[in-house]
């Protein structure tokens, strides 16, 4: 791309950061998808792309970019992702007056497949977060394992939000609550089970690091930051041992936590705050896997519940 737009484009990312506190993979996301997009406009515009072809860009010029890109392999949720990242980038050069962003916000995005939350059973869940379950040789990560999965499932916490606790959270019996910052920068509190507490009072026991205040609370096995593709792998490794299904996954423990809340007449404003959604049509997918599970039952259980 040509320097003014790669200059501007910078800027634009380091707002994403600083500004919006959008989290660290939105904003590689981001970057990723509107480099994509600046490729495609080389070979499309017969050159290296500037401000002046962006301010020149038309809605089947997008088009042809997300034709592009579906043809490549990416699936519905990657095309709409990319489009918001292109009209991002467009808004903040149009609010400069250095483009148009007019193309980008005619086009509609690619319609969604409403997929539902896979959860796993309260039985299944159990069993996953329990110490006795996990599978680590040394005590201290076996320990650290549950408590992370713990707090998936007890309190609904992304992976992220889990392994961003520094040492100076969850120190002690008393805390009743977690203040918690996930997507965008958006503070929420979760109240804490006595069983999380003491999964992570029994990793603290065993860890053979210092956990102070500021560094992180989970660690890996030499101390740094424990990544969560540790957590997968350990949860991976897990399914093959208990015989859980394949979608149990890390995020389906927090799916899991939203359905079993539900399944026992959780409030469904009240989920909304706890998984820190800022829609309330997010956690509403959860009843359609309540409906779902309910029907399932239905079927299994009714005598004349076979259907044609």
């Amino acid at each position: 791309m040509q320097p003014a737009l790669q200059k501007a484009r910078g800027e634009w990312l380091d707002g994403l950061a600083r500004e919006r506190r959008l989290a660290p993979l939105t904003v590689e996301a981001y970057e990723r998808d509107t480099r994509q997009f600046l490729q495609f406009l080389t070979g499309h515009c017969g050159g290296p792309p500037g401000l002046a072809e962006l301010a020149e860009l038309r809605p089947a010029d997008l088009r042809a970019f997300l034709a592009h890109r579906r043809k490549a392999g990416a699936g519905p949720r990657s095309l709409s992702r990319g489009l918001a990242g292109v009209r991002s980038l467009l808004r903040f050069l149009e609010r400069r007056g250095l483009a148009n962003a007019a193309a980008a916000g005619a086009l509609r995005a690619p319609r969604q497949p409403r997929g539902l939350p896979k959860p796993l059973t309260a039985a299944d869940a159990r069993r996953a977060v329990s110490a006795g379950a996990q599978l680590a040789e040394e005590p201290w990560i076996a320990a650290r394992n549950a408590a992370v999965l713990t707090l998936l499932y007890g309190a609904g916490l992304r992976i992220s939000e889990a392994l961003g606790l520094t040492g100076e959270r969850l120190a002690g019996p008393r805390e009743t609550t977690l203040r918690v910052a996930g997507k965008g920068g958006k503070t929420r509190l979760v109240p804490l089970l006595p069983a999380a507490l003491e999964a992570v009072a029994a990793y603290r026991r065993l860890c053979p690091y210092h956990l102070e205040a500021g560094k992180p609370l989970f660690r890996g096995a030499r101390g740094g930051p424990l990544q969560p593709a540790i957590v997968q792998r350990e949860m991976k490794r897990l399914r093959s041992a208990l015989n859980l299904p394949d979608t149990a996954t890390p995020h389906a423990l927090r799916h899991s936590f939203a359905t079993h809340l539900l399944a026992a007449g959780g409030d469904l404003r009240a989920i909304q705050e706890l998984l820190g959604h800022a829609s309330l049509s997010t956690t509403q997918v959860y009843t359609g896997v309540d409906t779902s599970r309910l029907l399932d039952i239905y079927d299994a259980a009714h005598p004349r519940a076979r259907r044609a």
